[in-house]
């Protein structure tokens, strides 16, 4: 039967792979790496310096598609429907990847940015393909350095305070208001800047750009004064490259609850 590995690879560094990970590489004959078109070619070409960094030239097979394209306008109720609909194309495109490019005793590979068990669809399509029957495989997951625990390291802080949760939520989410049963969050996927209507408040926030890539960015303080030079950085960074994947963590001091 087909096999597949879904490899967590870190937030960039070809350097935090783990062991295992880089084990689940060299079992590998055919890798799958989407595009995602020529602004966020950069993204391709990271995934291909890092095999080219584990493996031996001419030992595996690399097959690219394109991505489909998701209604990122979208809000409100159809936002589910949005991202529905995307990874159900997702799944399509998958289903075809495995089914015409990989052979039936070989070993596919999945690479995905951080960890696949944190805000990632992979897992998620590869089940929709096997309920559709039309191919079958059997898949592992190796997890990965996930971009928050990198951001973590990076500002040399914890995520939690002592007897204290942190939560780990999107930009969306937080528009919406602070978590009133956390004072630690992890905030991904917030390209509305949404910490900033919470500058007038005693939070600390620590920020994280192209985290693990030579490209990263790094920025740290109250929001009344890391947040216009957040904003600054994230748009003269984006403006540069034509894409950013950032994320961080707001403190909140007790008392402000």
């Amino acid at each position: 039967m087909r096999s597949i590995h879904v490899i967590g690879i870190g937030a960039g560094d070809p350097d935090q792979l783990t062991l295992q990970a880089v084990r689940a590489l060299r079992s590998t004959d055919v890798f799958f790496v989407l595009d995602k078109g020529e602004v966020k070619a950069d993204l391709a070409g990271l995934r291909r310096h890092l095999l080219e960094t584990h493996l031996p030239e001419g030992t595996y097979r690399v097959v690219e598609a394109r991505d489909p394209e998701r209604d990122r306008g979208a809000g409100g109720a159809a936002y589910s429907s949005a991202v529905g609909d995307w990874r159900s194309a997702r799944a399509g495109l998958f289903e075809r990847l495995i089914a015409e490019e990989l052979g039936e005793d070989e070993s596919g590979a999945f690479l995905v940015w951080g960890d696949p068990a944190l805000y990632d669809s992979t897992l998620g399509v590869l089940e929709e393909v096997l309920e559709r029957g039309s191919v079958s495989f059997a898949y592992d997951v190796v997890p990965g350095i996930s971009s928050v625990s990198s951001l973590a390291a990076r500002h040399r802080t914890g995520l939690n305070r002592v007897a204290r949760p942190v939560q780990i939520t999107t930009g969306r989410r937080l528009a919406e208001g602070f978590p009133a049963d956390a004072d630690d969050v992890v905030v991904m996927l917030d390209a509305q800047l949404a910490f900033r209507r919470y500058a007038d408040q005693d939070i600390d926030i620590y920020w994280g750009a192209y985290l693990g890539t030579p490209d990263e960015i790094l920025d740290s303080g109250p929001i009344a004064e890391a947040g216009p030079r957040i904003e600054r950085l994230r748009t003269e960074a984006r403006e540069r490259k034509g894409w950013i994947m950032d994320t961080y963590l707001l403190r909140r001091n007790p008392g402000e609850r």
